[in-house]
């Protein structure tokens, strides 16, 4: 499903150069979930943002079921994005003015589903994280732990082939958080990747078939070689 080789990100602020990440290698397979740790700033997110497409490598290849997909320009990736994958982000990234059902049903909406399909479909999922009673609410009107489970629900709207998710249990309880890993790791069984950034050692271990890490750019066994 993911292969990348040799990834690397550099941020140039004027005259400076940061680097965030360090010719990182990963091969995520269909059906398997992988978990990113390590302390913060290590690259976690500049990782999981470059596997979703979202920003270009300095260097590096990335194939998504085999085809290079980290030069394309940017209409394609944005299309492949809309179609494959599937991203939770740490900040949530919902539009202020929608309810919680509009904005799961987004993703569709650019895909063309029609739109009693997509209400309904935005509706189950909604459901199954338990915010069946919240639909018509607002961002603001929820909290954030309802607010994760919305951009969770949303993630899931077009059945991604791939699955990016950002500290995907960091605003939830305990109890929610399992059911929503739960959730998410099912989509393995489906044939879907996963790939999950977290600090939580329970959520790894529980729900990742392998568990990377990273340090200072630098992502420790992610290639076919160290399984």
């Amino acid at each position: 499903m993911v292969e990348a080789q040799g990834l690397s990100k550099v941020y140039r602020l004027g005259r400076v150069e940061v680097v965030a990440l360090r010719r990182a290698s990963l091969v995520v397979d269909a059906g398997e979930s992988v978990a990113i740790m390590g302390p913060s700033g290590s690259g976690k997110s500049t990782l999981l943002f470059l596997l979703g497409l979202l920003l270009r490598p300095t260097a590096g290849t990335y194939r998504l079921q085999g085809c290079e997909v980290g030069g394309l320009p940017p209409g394609e990736r944005a299309r492949l994005r809309a179609r494959h994958i599937g991203f939770v982000f740490q900040t949530f990234n919902l539009i202020p003015g929608l309810s919680a059902l509009r904005n799961v049903e987004l993703p569709a909406l650019y895909n063309g589903m029609p739109r009693r399909r997509r209400r309904e479909r935005a509706r189950e999922l909604l459901e199954r994280v338990g915010l069946g009673e919240r639909l018509r609410h607002r961002p603001a009107e929820l909290s954030g732990g309802e607010a994760q489970r919305v951009a969770i629900a949303r993630a899931l709207m077009n059945a991604p082939l791939l699955v990016l998710a950002d500290e995907p249990t960091g605003n939830l309880d305990s109890a929610t958080g399992r059911r929503i890993m739960d959730l998410l790791a099912g989509l393995c069984a489906e044939g879907r990747a996963l790939v999950v950034v977290t600090h939580n050692a329970e959520v790894a271990e529980r729900w990742a078939h392998r568990v990377l890490r990273l340090r200072d750019g630098v992502l420790e066994g992610g290639g076919d070689g160290d399984r």
